[in-house]
């Protein structure tokens, strides 16, 4: 049974595209169509409402958490929790001076 929480180096970071970004846009002529942009509006309209109509919670896992509970197997930690919340509390520190 895995423990609730981040596990280390499950976090993927993503580099800011936005160099990428401006370096085409002054390369590629800025040239879009009503009919490319109405397909992505709808193609965005169909994901928002596909999105909003099922939780993101993955039901399953939610089960076998409780009845791990339930039954006394669910690993808890006190130092694994302790680190993850120091943790946790160092990133909103950092976030709320930038």
């Amino acid at each position: 049974m895995d423990s609730i929480g981040i596990k280390t180096g499950s976090i993927a970071r993503i580099a800011p595209s936005a160099p990428v970004q401006a370096a085409k846009a002054a390369t590629e002529p800025a040239v879009q169509t009503s009919s490319a942009i109405d397909t992505a509006a709808v193609a965005s309209a169909t994901l928002t409402k596909s999105m909003a109509t099922s939780p993101p919670v993955n039901t399953e896992r939610v089960a076998e958490i409780k009845k791990a509970i339930a039954t006394g197997k669910f690993p808890l930690l006190p130092s694994t929790i302790a680190d993850r919340l120091i943790a946790l509390k160092l990133e909103w520190n950092s976030n709320a001076k930038a």
